[in-house]
């Protein structure tokens, strides 16, 4: 006689109808209060807080495009920001030439930076492991050599943009609210694509190039998808980053820097998980405002900043979301795998 096992849906690895409720619940409460936060103006410091807020979102936005690519593929690239910068550019020069407003132009920026990301996978995807991540890296010096000498755009002085039409009590809410809508698109996105067949081939491509396209599975068309998705909102999120800075130089786009926080946000939250970049974004930019606050922008912070870092990897190796999912202490309402 054959013994039967009854397993719970937890057991199963599938969470109750009650349990998925509630998780979302939780998310929806949550992003309403992310929502409400221009409105709490009895701060004492309000702009600051906005603008902590407006660069939270827009590292959430882009970490999570790049964790379609570095992390679902598999493919670390160190020249995300080169997407960045380019739909800085693009809306910037729009704004300067035809008067188009960046909040306009935004998704044009994203869809230049879509078409970029595909030729740059059709370049960089002729190599694999280390030699794609230097072809990356590649890329960012030629793209930060072309738009540092590049008269059209201002080359090395940069492009002057004209302020926001805007009071000046107000002119952060517009910036905070597109950089949300963004980061939860991003997100959606990344969700989406985790639980669909293109995030089923892209997982095998990470397990195991070679197996997945024995498999009959087409690496090189996914691949070039997940270069393309991940670029967008990077593209997007530029131009509205751009804008709010009012000038656009190639080395506040263009740095190696800002594209290592790319893959240091995602390791931290946890690469290849839909919430870790949310997660890894929210932790390194707070990291980064308390350390500044309190010791100042120095060696001493930068030191204290890479310390915390190496004990969060230390003790989180699989990041904060995937290390606490593999020992079962993940929270359900951030279990969006």
């Amino acid at each position: 006689m054959t013994d039967v096992v009854h397993t719970s849906p937890s057991d199963a690895g599938v969470q109750p109808p009650k349990a998925n409720r509630s998780r979302w619940v939780v998310v929806a409460v949550v992003l309403t209060l992310v929502a409400l936060l221009p409105f709490a103006r009895f701060l004492d410091s309000y702009n600051y807080v906005l603008q902590v807020g407006i660069t939270i979102l827009m590292w959430i936005a882009m970490v999570s495009g790049w964790n379609i690519l570095g992390g679902y593929t598999g493919y670390i690239s160190l020249g995300h920001n080169v997407f960045f910068g380019v739909g800085a550019y693009v809306s910037g020069v729009l704004l300067v030439e035809a008067g188009i407003s960046p909040f306009l132009s935004a998704p044009l920026a994203g869809v230049v930076a879509f078409a970029l990301g595909t030729i740059a996978g059709l370049i960089t995807f002729r190599a694999k492991g280390p030699a794609f991540i230097i072809s990356t890296i590649a890329l960012l010096l030629v793209v930060f050599l072309l738009m540092d000498n590049w008269e059209y755009v201002g080359g090395a002085n940069g492009l002057g943009l004209p302020l926001p039409p805007l009071a000046v009590e107000w002119v952060k809410v517009p910036f905070y609210y597109a950089m949300l809508i963004a980061a939860c698109l991003s997100v959606l996105l990344g969700y989406r694509v985790a639980h669909s067949q293109l995030g089923l081939a892209l997982r095998a491509i990470a397990a195991d190039e070679v197996k997945a396209e024995v498999a009959g599975i087409d690496t090189r068309r996914f691949k070039l998808m997940a270069f393309a998705l991940s670029a967008f909102f990077p593209g997007v999120v530029g131009a509205f980053w751009g804008y709010s800075l009012t000038y656009l130089r190639p080395t506040a786009f263009f740095a190696i820097a800002v594209a290592a926080r790319f893959v240091l946000m995602a390791i931290v939250g946890g690469r290849g998980t839909v919430a870790g970049p949310v997660i890894g974004a929210t932790f390194l930019v707070l990291l980064d405002e308390l350390s500044v606050t309190y010791l100042g922008s120095s060696e001493i912070n930068l030191a204290f900043t890479g310390l915390i870092m190496v004990l969060a990897l230390l003790f989180f190796p699989l990041g904060l979301v995937g290390t606490l999912r593999s020992v079962n202490k993940l929270p359900a309402w951030l279990d969006w795998d």
